[in-house]
């Protein structure tokens, strides 16, 4: 189960500019990494307020399989909502956040998540960086000797001076006692890495339909979903702003 970025990057603006339009979004992949090869589909949406910005994403893999080996249904879900408190928005401190996130794997796990966000970028927002520390509690059954959650969260639009081509992505490393039982270990490793660089353009500008983007990811990950070790899975995409 692929966990999807946070797209503070390109929706932060929102979190400062009062009367600014909410956004969500479809995105598509396919994941041809291995041990993968199937559809995966994110719906993500950004509000901003008075008060902070929620955001969620929910994603679905289709790699429920047939007897024949064909891909029939979705095999299971994956969702994070989390919310930034952010009342002092026209003071100094305006950068800082109070985070409490929930997220949760159908049938496998779930986290809650508190901590702060800090928020940096440039002039016109088009180069922003987030970076957040979150106390991580786990499922009944699931230890951490370190519960703590490093994310970072970046965005670079019109990369290159290329109108429409976007670079963003997040980096999570937390503590946790994995026993990667895929793999046959019995031996837990003590940390999780994932990170998801995603490259888009909206190809779409060119013919009148702006909400329309191409691109992908490649999902970089250490001792992740049971997996032992580090894994690089590249997907290829198209992404749908409503």
């Amino acid at each position: 189960m692929s966990k999807k970025l946070f797209l503070a990057a390109a929706f932060a603006v929102l979190a400062f500019t009062q009367g600014a339009k909410a956004q969500t979004n479809l995105q598509t992949f396919y994941d041809f990494g291995k041990n993968r090869g199937h559809f995966t589909t994110t719906l993500e949406g950004f509000y901003g307020d008075n008060w902070g910005n929620t955001f969620f994403f929910i994603d679905y893999d289709f790699n429920h399989k047939d007897t024949n080996g064909v891909n029939q249904a979705p095999s299971g879900s994956y969702m994070e909502i989390a919310r930034c408190l952010n009342f002092w928005q026209n003071t100094a401190l305006a950068p800082l956040s109070l985070q409490v996130e929930y997220n949760g794997l159908v049938g496998v796990n779930q986290n809650f998540l508190f901590g702060l966000d800090y928020f940096v970028h440039n002039s016109d927002f088009s180069n922003t960086f987030n970076f957040k520390v979150l106390y991580k509690t786990f499922s009944i059954g699931v230890t951490s000797d370190v519960p703590v959650q490093f994310t970072f969260v970046w965005g670079m639009q019109d990369l290159f001076g290329l109108k429409g081509l976007r670079f963003s992505g997040f980096a999570d490393i937390w503590g946790e006692n994995v026993i990667n039982f895929m793999e046959g270990l019995d031996k837990p490793r003590k940390f999780v890495f994932i990170s998801e660089p995603q490259l888009w353009y909206c190809i779409g500008q060119h013919f009148g339909v702006p909400n329309l983007n191409i691109g992908g990811e490649v999902e970089f990950s250490c001792n992740f979903a049971g997996y032992d070790g580090f894994y690089a899975r590249p997907c290829i995409g198209t992404k749908w702003v409503f």
